[in-house]
């Protein structure tokens, strides 16, 4: 048996009906657990003998929505957790979806593994993801007075306000953005096996 299907067995038995599902993805296993139950599986993963995920190395924001050429039929938001185990040499993410799509709220694992500290107010910063109990969740990257969730999908991508400095007033001010939508380069839509047609050899 393998390490990674040696992993996923342990997990199942720890974290038990708390585990939504556990998948093998790009050489790592997927573990995606319950929201309501999060902390309690965070601790599990770092505390327990067999698992001992002691540190947490990236943690990112996911908007699900557009996903793929489908509709995407499950929540929304989720946050995934890179975790690592310097005991076993093994790695694991652990995901997690946030019930409500219009006010995504998850638990801070902050208590468990410091270091998501600033990663949980980046997520909050681009993508609107709350964390209870984080105690000091401000933007991160965007401005004070920015609006909206930069990385969710339906923002645009020309933003919402643009900023200028005014030689008048002497300072920064924000103004609606100025910015046409545009194509740069059109779409070409040419017959199958135009390469092969007079019209391209000869350029």
């Amino acid at each position: 048996m393998s390490r990674l299907s040696t992993l996923k067995e342990r997990a199942h038995s720890l974290l038990g009906e708390a585990l939504v599902s556990a998948e093998m993805t790009l050489d790592a296993l997927t573990l995606v657990v319950k929201a309501e139950s999060l902390v309690d599986c965070a601790l599990k993963l770092r505390d327990e003998p067999e698992l001992r995920f002691e540190q947490m190395m990236d943690l990112c924001g996911m908007d699900y929505s557009q996903y793929g050429d489908a509709h995407w039929p499950g929540p929304r938001f989720a946050v995934v957790y890179h975790l690592l185990s310097l005991t076993h040499n093994q790695r694991v993410r652990l995901k997690v979806f946030a019930p409500n799509d219009e006010f995504p709220v998850l638990d801070s694992l902050l208590d468990v593994w410091p270091s998501v500290n600033w990663y949980e107010r980046e997520a909050f910063d681009l993508y609107g993801i709350m964390f209870t109990g984080h105690p000091d969740l401000r933007r991160l990257l965007t401005d004070y007075g920015f609006i909206g969730h930069p990385f969710r999908k339906d923002f645009p991508l020309s933003g919402n306000v643009e900023m200028r400095y005014d030689p008048d007033q002497q300072r920064v001010i924000y103004q609606p953005v100025t910015i046409e939508p545009r194509v740069i380069t059109p779409r070409i839509i040419r017959e199958e096996q135009y390469a092969n047609t007079e019209g391209f050899r000869k350029g």
